[in-house]
């Protein structure tokens, strides 16, 4: 059996092009290796079935889209908390 690092190469990208793959993630723990494989195996499927090339795509951006905003909303309540905790110090030093 071949020793699965054998299989494994590094490549180099600028920033940008991994800040374009991490938007693609569907989740955290998603690997390039799998964000890269979607984006070919979606590729090819536009040449040979168009149409379901893009309901996959459009599956996909929903998916995205959807964690985002998860994100989005966790971010937003953490920082309304701080703000809170803020303004709650600031209270009880004033009295």
């Amino acid at each position: 059996m071949a020793n699965k690092t054998n299989n494994i190469t590094t490549i180099k990208i600028f920033k940008q092009t991994k800040i374009r793959l991490d938007r693609l993630k569907e989740h955290e723990r998603e690997t390039y290796e799998q964000v890269l494989r979607k984006i070919l195996y979606i590729l090819n499927l536009s040449k040979k079935n168009p149409e379901r090339a893009l309901r996959i795509f459009n599956k996909l951006d929903r998916a995205i889209k959807r964690k985002q905003k998860e994100h989005t909303e966790v971010y937003q309540d953490e920082k309304e908390e701080d703000e809170e905790s803020e303004t709650e110090k600031k209270e009880d030093g004033k009295e």
